[in-house]
Protein backbone atom coordinates (compact mmCIF):
# COMPACT_ATOMS: atom_id res chain seq x y z
CA UNK A 1 0.00 0.00 0.00
CA UNK A 2 1.37 3.42 -0.98
CA UNK A 3 2.36 5.66 1.91
CA UNK A 4 1.59 9.35 1.55
CA UNK A 5 3.43 11.58 4.00
CA UNK A 6 1.34 14.66 4.86
CA UNK A 7 4.22 16.56 6.43
CA UNK A 8 4.33 20.06 4.93
CA UNK A 9 1.43 19.19 2.61
CA UNK A 10 -1.44 21.65 2.34
CA UNK A 11 -4.78 20.09 3.21
CA UNK A 12 -8.13 21.80 2.57
CA UNK A 13 -11.02 20.56 4.71
CA UNK A 14 -14.58 21.82 4.45
CA UNK A 15 -16.97 21.71 7.37
CA UNK A 16 -13.89 21.83 9.59
CA UNK A 17 -15.12 24.29 12.20
CA UNK A 18 -16.43 21.46 14.35
CA UNK A 19 -17.13 17.74 14.47
CA UNK A 20 -15.45 15.31 12.11
CA UNK A 21 -13.77 18.02 10.02
CA UNK A 22 -12.19 19.68 13.04
CA UNK A 23 -11.02 16.34 14.41
CA UNK A 24 -9.39 15.50 11.07
CA UNK A 25 -7.78 18.94 10.94
CA UNK A 26 -6.23 18.48 14.39
CA UNK A 27 -4.87 15.02 13.58
CA UNK A 28 -3.43 16.10 10.23
CA UNK A 29 -1.92 19.18 11.89
CA UNK A 30 -0.26 16.93 14.46
CA UNK A 31 1.17 14.87 11.60
CA UNK A 32 2.78 17.95 10.12
CA UNK A 33 0.27 19.11 7.52
CA UNK A 34 -0.63 22.72 6.90
CA UNK A 35 -4.40 23.02 7.05
CA UNK A 36 -6.99 25.29 5.50
CA UNK A 37 -10.10 25.18 7.68
CA UNK A 38 -13.21 26.06 5.65
CA UNK A 39 -16.60 26.36 7.29
CA UNK A 40 -19.89 28.20 6.81
CA UNK A 41 -19.35 29.58 10.32
CA UNK A 42 -16.44 31.98 9.88
CA UNK A 43 -15.89 32.43 13.62
CA UNK A 44 -15.55 28.69 14.14
CA UNK A 45 -13.19 28.41 11.16
CA UNK A 46 -10.98 31.17 12.54
CA UNK A 47 -11.00 29.72 16.04
CA UNK A 48 -10.18 26.24 14.79
CA UNK A 49 -7.30 27.51 12.67
CA UNK A 50 -5.92 29.51 15.59
CA UNK A 51 -5.53 26.28 17.55
CA UNK A 52 -3.40 24.64 14.87
CA UNK A 53 0.29 24.91 14.12
CA UNK A 54 0.14 26.33 10.58
CA UNK A 55 -3.38 26.98 9.38
CA UNK A 56 -5.85 29.50 8.02
CA UNK A 57 -9.59 29.68 8.59
CA UNK A 58 -11.99 30.84 5.91
CA UNK A 59 -15.74 31.33 5.86
CA UNK A 60 -17.40 29.72 2.87
CA UNK A 61 -20.80 28.32 1.92
CA UNK A 62 -19.98 25.37 -0.32
CA UNK A 63 -23.32 25.78 -2.09
CA UNK A 64 -21.93 29.01 -3.56
CA UNK A 65 -19.72 27.88 -6.45
CA UNK A 66 -18.03 31.22 -7.05
CA UNK A 67 -17.36 31.82 -3.35
CA UNK A 68 -15.92 28.33 -2.91
CA UNK A 69 -13.66 28.75 -5.93
CA UNK A 70 -12.51 32.08 -4.48
CA UNK A 71 -11.74 30.38 -1.15
CA UNK A 72 -9.68 27.70 -2.91
CA UNK A 73 -7.83 30.48 -4.73
CA UNK A 74 -7.17 32.20 -1.39
CA UNK A 75 -5.74 28.99 0.03
CA UNK A 76 -3.48 28.58 -2.99
CA UNK A 77 -2.32 32.18 -2.69
CA UNK A 78 -1.62 31.82 1.04
CA UNK A 79 0.21 28.48 0.99
CA UNK A 80 1.39 28.58 -2.66
CA UNK A 81 -0.04 25.10 -3.23
CA UNK A 82 -2.79 22.62 -2.43
CA UNK A 83 -2.01 18.94 -2.04
CA UNK A 84 -5.06 17.35 -0.44
CA UNK A 85 -8.77 18.18 -0.45
CA UNK A 86 -11.27 16.71 2.00
CA UNK A 87 -14.87 17.40 0.95
CA UNK A 88 -16.42 16.91 4.36
CA UNK A 89 -19.17 19.54 4.66
CA UNK A 90 -22.55 17.89 5.05
CA UNK A 91 -26.01 18.30 6.51
CA UNK A 92 -28.97 16.04 7.24
CA UNK A 93 -32.61 16.99 6.65
CA UNK A 94 -35.41 16.98 9.13
CA UNK A 95 -37.44 13.74 8.88
CA UNK A 96 -39.69 13.95 5.84
CA UNK A 97 -40.98 11.76 3.05
CA UNK A 98 -40.43 12.77 -0.55
CA UNK A 99 -44.13 13.59 -0.72
CA UNK A 100 -44.14 15.82 2.35
CA UNK A 101 -40.86 17.69 2.02
CA UNK A 102 -40.53 21.08 0.39
CA UNK A 103 -38.42 21.37 -2.74
CA UNK A 104 -36.04 23.82 -1.11
CA UNK A 105 -35.33 21.28 1.66
CA UNK A 106 -34.29 18.72 -0.92
CA UNK A 107 -32.21 21.30 -2.79
CA UNK A 108 -30.40 22.40 0.36
CA UNK A 109 -29.21 18.89 1.25
CA UNK A 110 -28.15 18.09 -2.31
CA UNK A 111 -26.58 21.54 -2.58
CA UNK A 112 -24.33 21.06 0.45
CA UNK A 113 -23.61 17.34 0.36
CA UNK A 114 -23.24 16.73 -3.37
CA UNK A 115 -22.91 19.98 -5.32
CA UNK A 116 -20.88 21.40 -2.44
CA UNK A 117 -18.42 18.52 -2.76
CA UNK A 118 -18.04 19.24 -6.47
CA UNK A 119 -17.67 22.96 -5.81
CA UNK A 120 -14.87 22.19 -3.33
CA UNK A 121 -12.95 19.63 -5.34
CA UNK A 122 -13.25 21.03 -8.85
CA UNK A 123 -11.26 24.27 -8.49
CA UNK A 124 -8.48 22.44 -6.59
CA UNK A 125 -7.91 19.60 -9.04
CA UNK A 126 -5.17 21.29 -11.08
CA UNK A 127 -3.19 21.83 -7.89
CA UNK A 128 -3.84 18.27 -6.67
CA UNK A 129 -2.61 16.88 -9.99
CA UNK A 130 0.42 19.17 -10.16
CA UNK A 131 1.44 18.05 -6.67
CA UNK A 132 0.49 14.36 -7.08
CA UNK A 133 -1.89 14.77 -4.18
CA UNK A 134 -5.10 13.18 -2.96
CA UNK A 135 -8.83 13.90 -2.76
CA UNK A 136 -11.08 12.45 -0.08
CA UNK A 137 -14.85 12.73 -0.32
CA UNK A 138 -16.97 11.88 2.70
CA UNK A 139 -19.87 9.60 1.89
CA UNK A 140 -21.84 7.52 4.35
CA UNK A 141 -23.15 4.02 4.82
CA UNK A 142 -26.43 5.78 4.02
CA UNK A 143 -25.24 5.49 0.41
CA UNK A 144 -26.22 1.83 0.37
CA UNK A 145 -28.60 1.46 3.33
CA UNK A 146 -32.36 1.98 3.04
CA UNK A 147 -33.34 5.51 3.96
CA UNK A 148 -37.04 6.19 4.07
CA UNK A 149 -37.80 9.44 5.84
CA UNK A 150 -34.46 11.04 5.05
CA UNK A 151 -33.92 10.25 1.40
CA UNK A 152 -32.13 13.47 0.30
CA UNK A 153 -29.23 12.52 2.57
CA UNK A 154 -29.06 8.98 1.20
CA UNK A 155 -29.39 10.20 -2.38
CA UNK A 156 -26.61 12.75 -1.91
CA UNK A 157 -24.23 10.30 -0.27
CA UNK A 158 -24.80 7.65 -2.94
CA UNK A 159 -23.88 10.27 -5.53
CA UNK A 160 -20.81 11.37 -3.55
CA UNK A 161 -19.67 7.74 -3.52
CA UNK A 162 -19.78 7.72 -7.32
CA UNK A 163 -17.96 11.06 -7.44
CA UNK A 164 -15.11 9.61 -5.40
CA UNK A 165 -14.90 6.50 -7.55
CA UNK A 166 -14.85 8.59 -10.73
CA UNK A 167 -12.12 10.83 -9.33
CA UNK A 168 -9.99 7.83 -8.44
CA UNK A 169 -10.05 6.67 -12.07
CA UNK A 170 -9.60 10.15 -13.52
CA UNK A 171 -6.68 11.20 -11.32
CA UNK A 172 -4.70 7.98 -11.62
CA UNK A 173 -3.10 8.75 -15.03
CA UNK A 174 -1.61 11.91 -13.53
CA UNK A 175 -0.08 10.37 -10.41
CA UNK A 176 -2.77 11.71 -8.06
CA UNK A 177 -5.37 9.72 -6.16
CA UNK A 178 -8.81 9.88 -4.60
CA UNK A 179 -10.89 7.89 -2.18
CA UNK A 180 -14.24 7.61 -0.46
CA UNK A 181 -14.67 7.48 3.30
CA UNK A 182 -17.91 6.02 4.63
CA UNK A 183 -19.17 6.53 8.15
CA UNK A 184 -21.98 4.90 10.07
CA UNK A 185 -23.22 6.65 13.19
CA UNK A 186 -20.75 9.27 14.42
CA UNK A 187 -21.36 10.98 17.74
CA UNK A 188 -21.74 14.56 16.48
CA UNK A 189 -24.15 17.42 17.01
CA UNK A 190 -25.89 16.42 13.76
CA UNK A 191 -26.47 12.92 15.12
CA UNK A 192 -27.81 14.25 18.40
CA UNK A 193 -30.21 16.57 16.57
CA UNK A 194 -31.50 14.08 13.99
CA UNK A 195 -31.51 10.89 16.07
CA UNK A 196 -31.23 11.46 19.80
CA UNK A 197 -33.36 14.59 20.21
CA UNK A 198 -36.14 13.49 17.86
CA UNK A 199 -38.59 10.73 18.73
CA UNK A 200 -38.84 9.56 15.13
CA UNK A 201 -35.07 9.64 14.76
CA UNK A 202 -34.72 7.54 17.91
CA UNK A 203 -37.12 4.95 16.54
CA UNK A 204 -35.29 4.82 13.22
CA UNK A 205 -31.99 4.40 15.04
CA UNK A 206 -33.45 1.64 17.19
CA UNK A 207 -34.06 -0.41 14.05
CA UNK A 208 -30.34 -0.72 13.40
CA UNK A 209 -29.05 -4.07 14.71
CA UNK A 210 -25.70 -4.55 16.42
CA UNK A 211 -22.96 -3.92 15.31
CA UNK A 212 -24.44 -1.46 12.79
CA UNK A 213 -25.77 0.72 15.60
CA UNK A 214 -22.33 1.15 17.19
CA UNK A 215 -21.19 4.76 17.37
CA UNK A 216 -17.74 6.18 16.89
CA UNK A 217 -16.45 9.52 18.12
CA UNK A 218 -15.55 12.49 15.95
CA UNK A 219 -11.93 11.82 16.88
CA UNK A 220 -12.21 8.24 15.64
CA UNK A 221 -13.72 9.49 12.38
CA UNK A 222 -11.03 12.14 11.98
CA UNK A 223 -8.36 9.48 12.41
CA UNK A 224 -9.99 7.34 9.73
CA UNK A 225 -9.82 10.28 7.32
CA UNK A 226 -6.20 11.04 8.16
CA UNK A 227 -5.17 7.38 7.84
CA UNK A 228 -7.03 7.04 4.53
CA UNK A 229 -5.10 10.02 3.16
CA UNK A 230 -1.82 8.57 4.44
CA UNK A 231 -2.57 5.31 2.65
CA UNK A 232 -4.05 6.89 -0.50
CA UNK A 233 -6.94 4.54 0.27
CA UNK A 234 -9.62 4.14 -2.37
CA UNK A 235 -12.13 3.44 0.38
CA UNK A 236 -12.29 3.41 4.15
CA UNK A 237 -15.20 2.65 6.44
CA UNK A 238 -16.07 2.95 10.11
CA UNK A 239 -17.41 1.37 12.21
CA UNK A 240 -15.89 -1.77 10.73
CA UNK A 241 -19.15 -3.75 11.00
CA UNK A 242 -20.49 -1.93 7.96
CA UNK A 243 -17.81 -3.47 5.74
CA UNK A 244 -19.72 -6.74 5.59
CA UNK A 245 -22.95 -4.96 4.68
CA UNK A 246 -21.10 -3.01 1.99
CA UNK A 247 -19.59 -6.11 0.43
CA UNK A 248 -22.95 -7.91 0.41
CA UNK A 249 -25.16 -4.92 -0.31
CA UNK A 250 -26.46 -6.27 -3.62
CA UNK A 251 -27.81 -9.37 -1.92
CA UNK A 252 -28.83 -7.75 1.36
CA UNK A 253 -30.66 -4.81 -0.23
CA UNK A 254 -32.55 -7.09 -2.58
CA UNK A 255 -33.67 -9.12 0.42
CA UNK A 256 -34.28 -6.25 2.84
CA UNK A 257 -36.27 -3.86 0.67
CA UNK A 258 -39.29 -6.20 0.32
CA UNK A 259 -39.15 -6.95 4.05
CA UNK A 260 -39.04 -3.29 5.00
CA UNK A 261 -41.94 -2.41 2.72
CA UNK A 262 -44.04 -4.86 4.77
CA UNK A 263 -42.61 -3.92 8.18
CA UNK A 264 -45.33 -2.37 10.38
CA UNK A 265 -42.71 -0.41 12.31
CA UNK A 266 -41.64 1.30 9.10
CA UNK A 267 -45.28 1.95 8.18
CA UNK A 268 -45.84 3.55 11.58
CA UNK A 269 -42.77 5.80 11.26
CA UNK A 270 -43.76 6.94 7.76
CA UNK A 271 -47.28 7.80 8.93
CA UNK A 272 -45.92 9.70 11.93
CA UNK A 273 -43.56 11.68 9.71
CA UNK A 274 -46.35 12.66 7.35
CA UNK A 275 -48.69 13.56 10.22
CA UNK A 276 -46.03 15.77 11.77
CA UNK A 277 -45.28 17.44 8.46
CA UNK A 278 -48.97 18.08 7.85
CA UNK A 279 -49.19 19.77 11.25
CA UNK A 280 -46.06 21.87 10.62
CA UNK A 281 -47.19 22.98 7.19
Amino acid sequence: MTHYDVRDKVVVITGAGQGIGLAAAKILDARGARVAVLDIDGAKATEAAAGLRDAIGLKVNVRDRAATAAAIADVTSHFRRIDVVVANAGIAPEPATLRSMRGEEFDRVIGVNLTGAFNTVHPALDQVIANHGHVTVIASVAAFAPGAGGSPYMISKAAVEQMGRALRMELAPFGASAGVVYFGVVDTDMTHHTMDDDSIGRDLGAMLPWPLNRRISSEDAGRVIADAIGQRAGRAMAPAGWNVYSLLRGVLNAAMDPLLTRDRRVHDIIRRIEQRRATEN
